[in-house]
């Protein structure tokens, strides 16, 4: 079992930065990747970044190539630094955890490939 826990979400500018967190705990040598989700009020989840730990591959939607940077340290917390940030990134930011290591980045974005999920941290940008 796998625990996930975010922080660093909150109230911040058009143009602003946040940097959220993600601590793992549990049986954390399992993970092959992890990654961040989020879902604005009325629409789907929708994927946002994944860090592989083998060969620290990354992976990201193309709404926040350029903008956000997902890194990690040791298998147990994984960053997302949002820069540039936009009034359209307001959402619950969600960290996942997968055990599987799967071929190719499109597998990470999708939700069904993840095991473990956390509670959530919202995220507002304000215009």
């Amino acid at each position: 079992q796998v625990r996930l826990a975010e922080s660093g979400g909150g109230l911040v500018q058009a143009g602003g930065s946040l940097r959220l967190s993600c601590v793992a705990s549990g049986r954390t040598f399992t993970t092959a990747a992890m990654g961040w989700f989020r879902q604005a009020p009325g629409k789907e989840r929708e994927f946002v970044a994944a860090l592989k730990w083998r060969g620290d591959n990354t992976y990201y939607a193309d709404s926040v190539k350029g903008r956000f940077t997902i890194s990690g340290d040791s298998r147990k917390t994984v960053y997302l630094q949002m820069n540039s940030l936009k009034p359209g990134d307001t959402a619950v930011y969600t960290c996942a955890a997968t055990t599987l290591n799967y071929p190719s980045g499109n597998y990470y974005q999708t939700p069904v490939k993840y095991d473990y999920w956390g509670q959530g941290t919202q995220v507002t940008v304000s215009s």
